[in-house]
């Protein structure tokens, strides 16, 4: 079974899994490793484990070193290189007439790869960009486009709890999040209070949404008539933490609030409505003593099952066949 190492890049949370080639690493040491893109810095966030063959995501990278000075000291430079990449491609846009926002860059720790990100409203092409600043910066230059959510992870931002962003914190990917998830979770579906930095749904909807539609099912619809140990009651409001249900219980001729505990009360089964005398009369009137359009008097019946009698008597006796 092979051994492997987990690694984590700068700017983000995901631990993706690399071949530790027959060295021993410890948590938190700075490596090289090989990926799609080149030669890349990273830490170790997993050190040495071993991983099934079926558990392995498909070929792995290889770790190739620990980093060693030279190592940083091309890792400081690129850090450095960042900022002024970021300036040279805002200016070269302005000059090319290009509607681009930058938002942020990244260099690759060895300098022959820079990566620009940027949100645009419009459909742009950037190709004679891409050739000013490859010239510009002598290196080989990739844009990628943001959307809302990318733009907030890339860069960081507070919550509506105080924290920081999930999304920059810990998420290593984005969860599919709907506004179902909010209105099982009996939330207000307010946009202002159920969206995050970025516009979108708040990804901490997603969290607790298996215990929420779990309980959802066992607890009563609003308005809904339940029989309590005060008597005949209609729900109010549902406490799905703590499994309670507010009624109105109904007294004499007033009723009064009260909380029940979900095993408390009995849900009861609306009663199927019988159709009404009036309306069969009603049908009955419309349709009069006329004989439907697609049925023929029994007179003439009679008369062809006679005729198809003395068909059949004229046949031969036996099944018909020679």
């Amino acid at each position: 079974m092979p051994i492997v190492v987990g690694v984590k890049f700068s700017n983000n949370s995901k631990v993706y899994t690399f071949d530790a080639a027959g060295e021993d690493y410890e948590e938190g040491d700075l490596v090289v490793v090989d990926t799609q893109k080149g030669n890349e810095l990273g830490s170790v966030a997993k050190a040495n484990y071993v991983v099934e063959e079926e558990a392995l995501p498909g070929e792995l990278k290889k770790v190739i070193r620990k980093a060693n000075g030279r190592d940083l000291d091309l890792c400081k430079k690129a850090k450095e290189t960042e900022p002024k990449a970021l300036e040279i491609a805002r200016e070269k846009a302005r000059k090319l007439g290009i509607d681009l926002k930058f938002i942020s860059s990244e260099v690759a720790f060895d300098c022959k790869r820079v990566v620009l990100y940027f949100t645009s409203e419009e459909r742009v092409d950037f190709r004679e960009l891409v050739k000013e600043l490859a010239s510009a910066l002598h290196a080989r230059i990739e844009l990628r486009q943001l959307y809302e959510r990318d733009d907030v992870k890339l860069r960081g931002a507070l919550g509506m709890c105080g924290r920081e962003c999930c999304c920059r914190s810990h998420l290593r990917d984005f969860e599919k999040v709907t506004v179902k998830m909010a209105k099982v979770q009996g939330l207000s579906l307010n946009p202002t209070k159920i969206s995050g930095i970025c516009g979108k749904l708040m990804c901490c909807l997603k969290y607790e949404n298996d215990y929420y539609a779990e309980v959802f099912k066992q607890m009563p619809k609003i308005n809904a008539k339940v029989m309590t140990p005060d008597g005949l009651a209609v729900v109010e409001s549902n406490d799905m933490l703590k499994k309670t249900v507010t009624c109105k219980v109904f007294v004499d001729d007033t009723y009064i609030i009260k909380k029940f505990a979900l095993e408390e009360i009995t849900i009861l089964k609306p009663t199927p409505q019988q159709p009404s005398a009036k309306k069969d009369k009603k049908k009955d009137d419309r349709r009069g003593d006329k004989p439907p359009r697609d049925k023929k008097p029994q007179e003439e019946i009679a008369e062809e099952e006679g005729d198809l009698d003395d068909d059949l008597d004229s046949l031969p006796d036996g099944d018909g066949e020679e």
